[in-house]
């Protein structure tokens, strides 16, 4: 009995500490959207709201440069419950030297990306011990640093805004051993996500190649198996208003914010009815061998696609090695459009 109830209070933090990671970051966004406009106009405390945005003016370049990474936070437990939920994993095909920079670039992206985040904003699969010397910093929309509260949040985690001030200074103001990762395929391949599918968002993506050359920062492939597993993706049959509903929702969503948005869904707390936790599938992130990449200070587009065709030959060639390992029939094929 004691057995069974200690399964059951580790299956249940694993649930919580999954089921609160996207609605944390909506209650700390709201936090100061919410306040500050509160105490500047209505409330006798506007000082903490002045003092507030003149803190954010003064630290507004912090996320771009080193950020403020914490041990700390990367370390927290509950992490390691968020790890075991699926389980997540990393896997290391070849090591990194702390004599060189890197771009890691990720695929696929999943509805969340829940690989990249625990294996790379986190230290609950040990990347520090895996790759020791390399400092992993995880990419993601610039906007998400302009929400107070949350942007020290994320930075304490090492996640920095894919742009390209930061992704520069990273890879070549800062001293060797860094690894900046990269979802390539961005939120328009959470649409091609679904069980089974391993089509990837890549043909025209060539951006993270540019980047490289520039920088002289080698190219690393590397493959989450089992993201695109858990959760299911719906989309309504054409002619129908629920499809209309959908693509305005859709369309709406990527013009406010960005994003694409897929309309998806996990598992519930019953066994076999629907909700948004994500199934218990394994997710592997196997990290791939770096391609070492010339710096060139203005590469040509002959130049880009040359090694575009190498990375993407290479990413190929991991997806093959491991797909059977890993969950995938020998005879899934890996689709880049």
């Amino acid at each position: 009995m004691a057995f069974f109830s200690q399964l059951d209070l580790q299956e249940g933090l694993q649930t919580f500490f999954v089921l609160q990671w996207i609605p944390v970051y909506i209650f700390l966004g709201a936090i100061p959207i919410l306040l500050i406009p509160y105490f500047l106009l209505f409330s006798k405390f506007w000082s903490l709201a002045v003092l507030s945005l003149a803190w954010l003016a003064c630290d507004w370049n912090t996320h771009s440069l080193d950020g403020r990474r914490s041990a700390w936070v990367r370390n927290w437990t509950l992490w390691k419950y968020f790890r075991n939920y699926f389980p997540v994993k990393l896997v290391k095909t070849h090591d990194l030297s702390p004599k060189h920079n890197y771009i890691i670039a990720n695929h696929p992206h999943g509805v969340l990306s829940f690989g990249v985040f625990i294996n790379f904003a986190t230290e609950a699969t040990g990347i520090a011990q895996i790759f020791p010397s390399i400092t992993p910093f995880v990419g993601t929309l610039e906007w998400i640093f302009w929400i107070p509260i949350v942007r020290e949040y994320v930075t304490s985690m090492g996640v920095c805004p894919v742009s390209s001030s930061a992704l520069k200074y990273l890879l070549t103001q800062k001293r060797s051993g860094n690894a900046v990762v990269i979802v390539v395929g961005g939120a328009a391949e959470a649409l091609l996500c679904r069980p089974g599918a391993s089509t990837l968002f890549l043909k025209q993506r060539k951006g993270f190649v540019k980047m490289a050359l520039k920088t002289g920062a080698y190219l690393v492939p590397s493959y989450s198996f089992g993201e695109n597993e858990v959760f299911n993706q719906e989309t309504f049959p054409e002619g129908t208003w629920l499809r209309l509903f959908q693509k305005t929702f859709q369309d709406t969503f990527k013009k406010i914010l960005g994003l694409n948005f897929c309309t998806f869904h996990g598992r519930g707390f019953t066994r076999g009815s629907w909700g948004f936790l994500p199934f218990n599938r394994p997710i592997t992130t196997v990290v791939g061998e770096p391609l070492p990449i010339p710096r060139i200070k203005r590469p040509n587009q002959k130049t880009i696609d040359k090694y575009h065709a190498l990375y993407t030959s290479a990413l190929r060639k991991l997806f093959d090695q491991h797909k059977v390992e890993y969950g995938l029939p020998e005879t899934q094929e890996l689709t880049i459009i």
